[in-house]
């Protein structure tokens, strides 16, 4: 996990219990699977007896961070960027022990940020600040050798950042900044300001990226990126996403991501070695980062979820999990009125597309092919109403073992 260490002797410093921090723009209303390592590196620490702070960016997010960006941001509206950081610092909670001797802090770097005019934080903190430094940053210097060039404003991104070190290391006597390897110049910022400031010395770690073996990020779909809010990936979409991790990237997962212990990881990797087909490695991933993030309860629903999908009858599902379950296969709307009025079983096969006409839809029936709802119907006379809905207003049909269709009957 670790890629860079800033500061001498970094093991020795954490011999002793400190305080360290990690930071969390909030460009969404979410954290994403991008931000899990750092995530769960502060989870780490505490649990290893140091206390954690995550800091929401509401300063930092109205500038957003050129690291790593070809371009610059978009500004955010400012009722978006409020909402963003109340969503983020809910999540965060999840994640973290708030009680206890260890107990963990979320903060938000606008409340000490908005303190201060633009000629004083000039004069008390940018005149600490050498340029020739910034301009040697990686970050910065890829930026103004791009075509897009980099703005004064995002320029100023890495001193606010640094900044925040100062704050933290003297409001609460944090000492560590944990981030991805794309921090490190931002993280050396502040390490050197507060050098300046205060004359104390701070460190600073950063871990790795999430990426597949390929170099590409993890964390994106087709439908988008994987977030760690249940209304935006739900806990099925989520499991899903980590059963299909490929093998060569499963291991770094484990390792990077869940608290299994290195010899439980040892034997997942052997078993993978031996039987990759089985995919036990995966399923494990999925479990145990979807019971972190959701809960057993959502761990249930993706378990339930996935079983559906391979015949299991179905219940106690809405419209949102049946959609992410059959995302993927045929569906066509009907009016509830079709339904209300009573929709016979070989409309519905043919309305579905499942059967090619009436003939071929009772030939289904009688051979004990159609299934509604996963339970298979073998009577020919079969009428369907709004009672065999399986969710508010979906229906599932499937024909043999694995052709399925979604019939959709909205309410208005």
């Amino acid at each position: 996990m670790v890629q860079q260490v800033a500061g001498p002797d970094l093991r020795e410093h954490l011999s002793r219990s400190r305080v360290v921090y990690a930071g969390f723009d909030p460009t969404a209303d979410s954290l994403h699977v991008g931000s899990f390592i750092p995530l769960m590196t502060l989870r780490r620490f505490q649990q290893t007896g140091h206390r954690p702070i995550a800091l929401v960016g509401g300063a930092t997010g109205m500038i957003g961070d050129p690291s790593g960006k070809s371009e610059e941001r978009n500004l955010l509206a400012e009722d978006v960027l409020h909402a963003n950081v109340e969503g983020i610092q809910r999540q965060l909670r999840r994640f973290l022990d708030f009680s206890g001797p260890h107990a963990a802090v979320v903060v938000n770097n606008y409340d000490w940020m908005k303190e201060f005019s633009y000629l004083q934080f000039l004069r008390d903190i940018g005149k600490h600040a050498p340029l020739g430094m910034m301009l040697a940053k990686e970050s910065v210097r890829a930026r103004l050798e791009s075509e897009a060039g980099l703005s004064y404003t995002e320029f100023s991104y890495m001193l606010l950042q640094g900044y925040d070190f100062v704050h933290l290391a003297r409001t609460y006597g944090c000492t560590v900044q944990l981030g991805g390897t794309d921090q490190w110049g931002n993280i050396t910022v502040g390490i050197d300001l507060a050098r300046r400031l205060d004359g104390v010395q701070l460190y600073g770690l950063t871990g790795p990226l999430l990426t597949r073996a390929d170099g590409v990020k993890m964390g994106k779909t087709e439908r988008g990126a994987v977030w760690l809010d249940p209304e935006k990936t739900s806990p099925y979409a989520f499991y899903q996403y980590w059963i299909n991790v490929a093998d060569e990237d499963v291991g770094h997962c484990l390792r990077y991501l869940t608290e299994l212990d290195a010899a439980t990881i040892a034997e997942l990797d052997a078993a993978r070695a031996e039987a990759p087909h089985l995919r036990q490695s995966q399923k494990r991933l999925a479990e145990e980062l979807t019971r972190i993030v959701h809960g057993e309860a959502g761990l249930a629903v993706a378990r339930h979820a996935t079983e559906i999908f391979f015949g299991a009858e179905i219940e106690n599902l809405d419209d949102r999990s049946l959609s992410d379950i059959f995302a993927d296969v045929p569906s066509r709307e009907l009016p509830r009125t079709r339904l209300e009025e009573g929709l016979s079983l070989i409309d519905a096969l043919v309305e579905s597309g499942l059967a090619s006409s009436k003939g071929e839809a009772r030939r289904t029936i009688q051979q004990g092919g159609a299934y509604v709802n996963n339970i298979r119907r073998t009577e020919l006379g079969t009428v369907l109403t709004p009672a065999d809905l399986a969710s508010e207003s979906m229906m599932v049909l499937r024909k043999g073992k694995k052709r399925y269709a979604l019939l959709r009957f909205p309410t208005s």
